[in-house]
């Protein structure tokens, strides 16, 4: 039974709501793809939340399609098997047999993980990865790092779909290749930012373990254009980890993308803070009007 007692947070959680509604009809009907990974993966309670964000912005009419990764699962995985990894210019060559616990670590036990939580907060979700229904094809990005994949043709129609029938699909990011029985491992950040790009999506949100993109002081850049992202690389104000991300949101926002968000994921609910509130979170890319 509902409580009766008025006070100072229940008024303010209404007015949250309300002010939340201009957004909420701005984004209905729109695909935001969701880029979930870091430590909130390995978290009970932070999964759980994501999970409902999701499934609150399925409820008020947008199209979500989460899109994960499992970097530590898959080392986790490769160590208990006895299988070593060797390295080349810092980055791990993915041979066969790395390749298959990739899949078998990312579609078999990461992937679930997200769709069972989905389900247990009221929603519903599809796993898959890029090899469903040629969603995602690849070519090597670099033949020295064995099948470490970089898209080359997207099949979104699957996506569409599941959409029409209330769905949330949940992609790992795990992909066919031009060959037959080949099967790539696919950059998480890439793959959601191909899938975002071949559906022309209105958001692609970036969780990351950051705030966002930094300026030279350290401080969180809150929004910049595609030409000052590649001139804050140039000059290396950005670097590190946060060039690939960068590059990404660049690529998605060529091939159609509306805008990009890096945000951190973990904040509470930073997906909503960033769809349905004026503040927003995190570093939002998008060409000047």
């Amino acid at each position: 039974m509902k409580s009766r007692d008025m006070n100072h947070d229940w008024i303010a959680t209404a007015r949250t709501l309300s002010e939340a509604l201009p957004f909420m009809q701005r984004y209905a009907g729109s695909i935001v793809v969701v880029k979930f990974g870091g430590n909130a993966m390995g978290d009970e309670d932070a999964m759980a939340e994501f999970a409902r964000d999701i499934v609150l912005m399925r409820q008020v009419g947008i199209n979500p399609i989460v899109v994960h990764g499992g970097g530590p699962m898959i080392n986790d995985m490769l160590t208990r098997l006895g299988i070593k990894s060797e390295f080349v210019r810092g980055k791990r060559v993915t041979d066969k047999a790395t390749v298959e616990v990739v899949e078998m670590v990312l579609t078999g036990l990461v992937n679930k993980r997200i769709v069972q939580a989905i389900m247990d907060e009221g929603g519903r979700a599809v796993g898959l990865s890029g090899k469903d229904d040629d969603l995602m094809v690849c070519e090597a990005d670099d033949p020295e790092l064995g099948f470490v994949g970089r898209p080359v043709e997207m099949n979104p129609q699957v996506l569409r779909d599941l959409f029409k029938a209330g769905i949330i699909p949940v992609v790992a990011p795990v992909a066919t290749g031009m060959q037959p029985n080949e099967t790539f491992n696919v950059n998480g950040d890439t793959a959601a930012g191909a899938i975002a790009g071949a559906l022309k999506a209105d958001r692609l949100l970036l969780l990351t373990d950051v705030s966002g993109v930094k300026d030279a002081n350290g401080n969180v850049v809150t929004a910049m254009t595609p030409e000052e992202v590649v001139a804050m690389i140039e000059d290396g104000t950005i670097a590190g980890g946060m060039i690939p991300k960068t590059e990404t949101a660049l690529k998605a926002i060529e091939d159609g993308v509306r805008a990009v968000v890096i945000l951190d994921g973990r904040v509470p609910n930073a997906c909503l803070l960033e769809l349905f509130t004026e503040h927003g979170a995190g570093s939002l890319i998008r060409p000047a009007r």
